[in-house]
């Protein structure tokens, strides 16, 4: 790798007559070199393989009528090495993860530090404060200048307000100068040349807000951008407000504390994106002292489906009612998936969270899942939540076992203060939560290990909108960053030329294969089996699989994968292994051959869902294969446009 690759500038920063002071910490490989220079401001470089990779980055933090960073001047600066495993209570990824970097931390007369830490696949960096009392923080700079022949993957909203389920957008320079107003959510993902990718994203956000980017007054330039504090608002209907003014600052937050990490995922195999877990490493520990009472799982979803079985079995009017519900609970119990989801209709009033409609007994239901070993969730808007706090409290006297929160579409400090909250109050009534209409991950589902999932993505609820061409993307970006609710599961698969479905008979676009291999791809604590139990009664293996993909994983390494293509990823739960492909649809054939070198010694059982040889036209082509494996064996993968592969090996 020759020259610059990416590089992060403000301004022309001139030293002269200033002695500028430099610090240089590696990763643990020596592959990854950050160099940090203190003099007029705090700038850094950031060196990969021996080339330059990052170039003048500047980090400031605007608080009050100070700019931390701007004429700094160094107190002390400290060196440390940790080598740790950290064991989440959720295991997304893994049931074990590796932590080990080098630290510099540099602190800075005026009561203020910055930390970088280096990891052998990324490096990080934060501010943190010692400043007495509160302050408001009014700006912070986040600058990065993109060199020539850069392609950027991003989601884009036209302001703050956004629910994150944009398509992605994949611009050039030019097309990233064009975007004008718009906000570029993160996680971002930069294609920078020569194999490189740099994914970018924070971690440990609390009491601050969520972080945007924009082209700024400069071409080619990536600003940091944030929703500035709500201080009055205006209640128009009973899922949103509107705010009608706000305050001249971004957060108004103590003076002691840390802040949100800034961190950069670093490498040249696009496996490593899928398999890194840099938002775990980089979060608060859990706040919840007992875990035991967590449990992650799977559950039905009737909102997609609508609510109407119609197998030779029903003799009821279907709907959000308690003979339908039961039903749910059965064919969950039958299958072995741990919850049903009550989804918006199961209240006679959206803005009431305490009375069901006429047509369901909710204790009832609630005492019929403890028979069956099936819980309870209920769907619910934040503003519901917000105004009857005292409802996390009295579902758990009731039995409920988690709940569903959504439409909230903003990441200002407010927000973001609402959703940890919402955790800890949840987590001291022994409730999960599940936040629809959010923001990606950030840390917040570590501290708070009962917040099993978010959407914040582009998935199957949107029906025509979600494609195998968008969703591809997703274990490069919006999945690595942290778990997500996609909604999975459809047994109706159509080739989007061919899609029609609309509810009650809702479908999806891509081939049975790949809809199967979405339950091993994506990593979330709240599965959802999207479709209709008379669908799952008719294809009892396709329904066995999806329901017995455990969410919990002790190991997960990604085989093939290439961004925007096709990514093939096996996991591990205790002894035995799951492996899912997806892929585009740029070509009618993508063809594999996976070493199974990651099983243990002896024999075992593969049994593979694959694409049908008419699967590129008619989608819910399959078939299913039943073989014995080794170690040492190779398997061949095929998978057509839009397609995919499922696989158990016991």
């Amino acid at each position: 790798m020759k020259g610059l690759i990416l590089s992060l500038a403000i301004g022309t920063l001139s030293v002269a007559g200033v002695r500028a002071k430099s610090y240089t910490v590696t990763s643990p490989d020596g592959k990854i070199a950050v160099s940090v220079d203190v003099a007029k401001q705090v700038r850094y470089s950031v060196d990969y393989c021996g080339s330059q990779l990052l170039s003048d980055g500047t980090v400031a933090l605007a608080v009050g009528d100070r700019i931390l960073g701007e004429k700094p001047s160094v107190a002390s600066v400290s060196r440390k090495s940790v080598s740790e495993k950290i064991k989440p209570v959720v295991a997304y990824k893994f049931s074990e993860i590796v932590n080990d970097y080098n630290q510099l931390l540099i602190k800075f007369r005026g009561n203020y530090s910055i930390e970088w830490r280096v990891f052998d696949d990324g490096f990080a960096y934060r501010f943190i404060t010692d400043i007495k009392g509160d302050i408001n923080v009014v700006d912070e700079t986040f600058d990065i200048a993109l060199p020539e022949g850069y392609l950027l993957h991003g989601q884009q909203s036209g302001g703050f307000k956004t629910a994150y389920e944009e398509s992605y957008v994949h611009m050039s320079p030019a097309d990233w100068n064009a975007s004008g107003d718009k906000k570029t959510l993160l996680p971002l993902l930069v294609d920078a040349g020569n194999g490189i990718k740099v994914l970018v994203s924070e971690s440990s956000l609390s009491d601050y807000p969520a972080m945007f980017l924009n082209p700024g007054d400069a071409s080619d330039r990536l600003c940091a951008v944030f929703p500035k504090v709500p201080i009055k608002f205006d209640e128009g209907g009973d899922r949103s407000v509107k705010i009608v003014e706000e305050a001249d600052y971004i957060a108004h937050t103590s003076g002691r504390r840390s802040f949100p990490w800034r961190y950069f995922v670093i490498t040249s195999d696009d496996r490593q994106i899928i398999e890194n877990n840099m938002t775990a490493r980089l979060a608060d520990p859990s706040r919840i002292a007992d875990t035991s009472w967590i449990k992650p799982g799977t559950t039905t979803w009737e909102w997609w489906n609508g609510a109407v079985p119609y197998g030779t079995d029903v003799d009821f009017v279907a709907g959000c009612n308690t003979p339908t519900y039961k039903y749910f609970i059965d064919f969950a119990s039958k299958y072995g998936v741990d919850y049903v989801l009550l989804d918006e209709g199961w209240a006679a009033s959206t803005r009431n969270p305490f009375i069901p409609n006429d047509n369901l007994d909710l204790e009832e239901l609630i005492a019929y899942g403890k028979e069956k070993n099936v819980g309870v969730i209920l769907w619910l808007t934040w503003l519901t939540v917000e105004n009857n706090f005292d409802l996390f409290k009295k579902y758990a006297d009731m039995g409920v076992s988690g709940v569903k929160i959504d439409f909230m579409d903003r990441s200002d400090q407010w927000m973001v203060d609402f959703y940890e909250r919402v955790a800890g109050e949840a987590a001291k009534n022994k409730l999960f939560v599940d936040f629809h209409g959010s923001f990606k991950p950030a840390g917040l589902e570590y501290k708070y290990p009962n917040v099993l999932s978010y959407e914040g993505v582009r998935g199957m609820e949107q029906m025509r909108g979600c494609t195998p061409e968008n969703s591809v993307y997703l274990p490069f970006m919006r999945n690595a960053v942290g778990p997500m609710d996609y909604t999975p599961g459809a047994i109706l698969s159509y080739q989007p030329e061919t899609y029609r479905c609309e509810r009650p008979n809702s479908g999806s676009i891509g081939t049975r294969a790949y809809q199967m291999a979405l339950f091993v791809i994506f990593e979330t604590g709240l599965q959802m089996l999207a479709d209709n139990p008379t669908l799952y009664y008719a294809n009892e293996d396709v329904a066995r699989f999806m329901a017995g993909v455990p969410v919990m994983t002790d190991q997960t390494k990604a085989l093939e994968a290439k961004v925007g293509e096709y990514a093939i990823v096996a996991k591990r739960k205790g002894d035995k292994w799951y492996i899912g492909g997806m892929t585009d649809n740029d070509k009618e054939w993508r063809d594999f051959e996976v070493k199974l070198d990651f099983l243990g010694d002896g024999e075992y059982t593969l049994t593979s869902y694959e694409d049908g040889v008419n699967a590129p036209r008619q989608a819910m082509h399959y078939v299913k294969n039943t073989r014995k494996v080794t170690k040492d064996d190779t398997v061949k993968i095929r998978m057509a446009r839009n397609g995919g592969y499922a696989a158990v090996i016991e």
